[in-house]
């Protein structure tokens, strides 16, 4: 029995058979791939995420310090504490955020100068006690008083308005170093009771050497 035949000649078992060859090489094909897969780690995707902003309009804002609208200092003055007198410090506030470090020591005296606003507090430093100048220079702060500062009282209340003035004077910096001058000139001998200053001057030598 002879093999039917194309319009082209071609038997059609000769045609059949190149059709099953070629399937079974797609279909091996298909598997091989499968497997490949299969066999292969898989390995994670990652992408970079993007700002919503685009790059171009972004802009970095720098980082600026708002300088205080108030600087403080503060003064010192005395109070009774359980039968103990005490240096009590009281904030001075200045408005005026342009003042420098001279300034702020010269309205920090002023107010000491002028005496406490508080009844409860007290001040050991003569009414009529002048600020003649008040300085910061390299080796402290001077501070120059008018005569009235050394008279009257006893002890006592010469150690007081030492204390007073050393520590409204290093309110700033409490380790600085103190000058005090009279009239211009430094003071080496405070009062009738002979309080002998050995100047410079800090907190550590009026709490050693002045106890109130």
């Amino acid at each position: 029995m002879h093999d039917q035949q194309d319009d082209r000649g071609i038997p059609l078992g000769v045609i059949a058979s190149i059709s099953i060859l070629v399937l079974a090489a797609a279909g091996g094909g298909s598997w091989w791939a499968w497997r490949s897969q299969q066999s292969s780690p898989e390995v994670p995707l990652t992408t970079t995420p993007e700002s919503s902003t685009p790059k171009s309009s972004q802009t970095i804002q720098p980082k600026t310090d708002k300088p205080s609208t108030k600087e403080k200092i503060q003064v010192y003055w005395l109070n009774d504490v359980d039968n103990k007198i005490v240096l009590i410090p009281s904030p001075i506030p200045l408005n005026n955020k342009t003042l420098n470090k001279g300034e702020i020591l010269e309205s920090a005296f002023n107010s000491l100068l002028a005496g406490p606003t508080n009844g409860t507090f007290t001040t050991t430093i003569p009414q009529g006690t002048k600020l003649r100048g008040v300085s910061l220079k390299n080796d402290g702060v001077h501070v120059d008083l008018s005569q009235e500062f050394t008279v009257g009282g006893g002890s006592s209340s010469m150690s007081g308005r030492l204390a007073q003035v050393v520590y409204t004077a290093t309110s700033l910096d409490p380790n600085t170093q103190v000058w005090i001058e009279v009239d211009g000139k430094q003071l080496e001998v405070l009062g009738g009771e002979g309080l002998m200053l050995d100047q410079p001057l800090t907190r550590q030598d009026v709490d050693q050497n002045f106890p109130l």
